[in-house]
């Protein structure tokens, strides 16, 4: 049997879960239409999503078309959850982005679009809430074509529009279809002009699995008008699953907690089978199935499907079978996602939930990796980090309903990095005056190339001493370096061992070890950090703050306005791109100014304005660097540091 994994990718409020539902019900897998507005949607399982109306997780469902089986992946629309978007959409054989009628092409609409077409995911375009007062049917399709793509086949004509009756009549003209697909296909044109057939319905189909043209649909997902076409597009027009009989291979794209609070992995198998009681390598360990959901009793590749058992597993992991020692690790979270840039502490109102919190925290974020905690042992706070303000909103309503738990939030802030000006050296030598410690650690550090992640290289001799005293070392660089001399994380880095020392394992008559003249791992984890950070200040750091790239879409006669705004916001544009009526400025912007101009935006252009914005590099923060609260013994101050690791505090 023939599957499909196809996603519903909207702007907010454009109806993709309604559609979600519409198709679930045509399908006969639910008995009624869910509404978003009554919170008794299928795929928006989250409190937040059905008060708010938008969906935050992926969500999965499965529907047939004949004997086409349909994977059915609602993804999120909001901006904050655009990682949750990628990630799903890298599971994809093919998508439906949805628009509304009313408010036409949005900014959101545009990003998504870019993504599909840079990931070259077969697109087919549905214009929804067809019966809306205000619908439009031409001036949508203009929108599209100029905003998203001119490579668009209307489907049909809507008739009706902004009343309950809307309909929308499946008719494509042959010479409008000619038209588009002709661009694409020389073949094509030279047929049609020697006469021959032209078979415009299979090369319609054969351009769209190529991601190079998008049939475009109309209807209400409501109503459902309009919806039959759409299914009809999905099965006739959109590629198949790839499969493969070559041993297991899969890949985990989502995972969430059960209500026993045990591990669900959502797994898209790209070749061979996985079934109930398999033994699977997943990530560095393995494990066994204890069950499966999905058509059937096994998991064939090409479908999604749910694991249980597998308690260590990730998202990003490539589930394989045990003698199957080829597959590499195919993670999704990579470069190409960008990093969150704000961050704020979250505490448990009553004092009793503290310990509860940080499990719960942790929890959340192995269910989004691109989530980073951050735990402050010193003052008993954990921070979170953030794509923007919504999330707040969704950690706080996911912790109160699902684990019982009031949380605060304390002003969000930026997330800088810091990075290594030139080279410094610091070394401390075993049973000298001011090293406490049983242990020689010498270190140089030097800037390393950006994204190089953090080096540790040798220059002393590996049997100098015992390797658990060097991997210590090692550890300890890496984990010191989370908090540079600014507070912040240092990223990328070269760091070298210089020297190493240790005293033997020293015994008493009896035997028994005596650690106060033996040398331990502790006594490198602790000198380590004060040897680094002398380095560290011999070498100095810059303090870097994430950049944004913007674009927006003003009207012309507000370009003076938003130009003086975003200069007071420290924004850099560039020439601004004018026009008669709507004006094109783009550049960068300071992440932490990004929100401000959000909210100061609609004043300033009526309302009119879209702004589009991502992550785009970091820059060196000119003036005094900010400084973030160490959560650390904080080894710059070595006093306090050695009074608090040898416990004398």
């Amino acid at each position: 049997m023939e599957v499909l994994n196809l996603g519903i990718l909207a702007h907010v409020d454009a109806g993709k879960t309604s559609l979600t539902e519409r198709l679930l019900y045509a399908a006969g897998v639910i008995d009624a239409v869910g509404s978003v507005d009554d919170g008794s949607t299928q795929t928006d399982s989250l409190a937040l999503e059905r008060q708010r109306g938008i969906t935050i997780k992926s969500a999965v469902a499965a529907f047939r078309i004949g004997e086409l089986n349909v994977n059915l992946i609602d993804t999120p629309g909001h901006p904050d959850f655009i990682a949750e978007v990628e990630r799903a959409l890298s599971m994809l054989d093919g998508a439906v982005l949805v628009i509304s009628a009313v408010e036409g092409v949005q900014a959101q609409t545009r990003i998504l679009m870019r993504t599909l077409q840079r990931l070259r995911i077969p697109t087919l375009i549905f214009v929804n809430k067809l019966d809306r007062s205000g619908a439009q049917y031409d001036g949508v399709l203009r929108q599209i074509a100029a905003r998203l793509t001119p490579a668009i086949v209307p489907m049909g004509e809507a008739v009706d529009l902004g009343t309950p009756e809307a309909a929308f009549k499946p008719i494509v003209q042959d010479d409008t279809l000619l038209d588009v697909l002709a661009e694409h296909d020389d073949d094509l044109l030279q047929r049609y002009v020697d006469g021959a057939p032209l078979a415009l319905p299979d090369v319609l189909a054969r351009q769209t699995r190529q991601a190079a043209v998008h049939p475009v649909y109309f209807g209400s997902a409501i109503t459902g008008a309009g919806t039959d076409a759409l299914t009809d597009g999905i099965r006739d027009l959109l590629p198949r699953a790839g499969t493969a009989d070559t041993p297991l291979d899969g890949t985990v794209f989502k995972v969430e907690r059960g209500p026993a609070g045990e591990k669900i992995a959502y797994v898209r198998l790209f070749s061979g089978t996985a079934s109930v009681r398999d033994r699977v390598r997943y990530g560095d360990t393995e494990g066994k199935i204890t069950a499966l959901e999905t058509y059937g009793a096994t998991l064939t590749a090409g479908q999604i499907g749910k694991l249980w058992g597998l308690p260590d597993i990730r998202i990003g992991d490539t589930i394989s079978d045990l003698r199957n020692k080829t597959v590499t690790q195919r993670r999704i979270v990579s470069a190409k996602f960008a990093p969150p840039t704000l961050e704020t502490v979250v505490t448990p109102r009553r004092l009793s939930d503290r310990g509860n919190l940080q499990v719960a925290l942790t929890q959340l974020a192995e269910q989004d990796p691109l989530i980073n905690l951050r735990q402050d042992d010193l003052r008993q706070e954990t921070s979170v980090s953030l794509y923007g303000e919504v999330q707040k909103e969704v950690i706080e309503t996911t912790l109160a309903t699902e684990y019982g738990i009031a949380v605060d939030f304390r002003e969000t802030t930026t997330i800088c990095i810091e990075r290594i000006a030139g080279a410094g050296e610091a070394v401390e030598f075993n049973k000298k005056d001011a090293n406490p410690f049983l242990a020689t650690v010498g270190l140089r550090v030097e800037p390393a190339p950006l994204d190089a992640g953090v080096t540790f290289e040798l220059e002393v001799e590996l049997g100098s001493m015992p390797y658990a005293f060097i991997k210590a070392v090692e550890e300890t660089v890496r984990e010191t370096l989370q908090q540079g001399l600014h507070g912040w994380q240092i990223p990328d880095a070269h760091v070298v061992m210089t020297h190493s020392g240790y005293s033997a394992r020293q015994s008493h008559a009896h035997a028994v070890f005596d650690k106060s003249m033996s040398s331990t791992a502790g006594d490198f984890r602790f000198l380590t950090p004060l040897v680094l950070m002398t380095a560290l200040q011999q070498a100095g750091t810059t303090v870097h703050e994430p950049l944004h790239r913007f674009r927006l879409e003003i009207p012309t006669d507000t370009t003076r306005a938003v130009l003086a705004t975003l200069a007071r916001l420290r924004a850099i544009p560039q020439v601004p791109a004018l026009a008669a009526e709507t004006s094109t400025l783009e550049g960068e912007i300071p992440a932490a100014a990004v929100y401000q101009l959000e909210q100061q935006l609609p004043a300033l252009t009526r309302g009119e304005g879209v702004l589009e914005s991502s992550f785009e590099r970091y820059q060196t923060v000119t003036g005094r660097p900010p400084n973030r609260p160490r959560t650390d013994h904080d080894p710059l101050n070595r006093r306090d540091y050695l009074l608090h690791v040898q416990r004398r505090v």
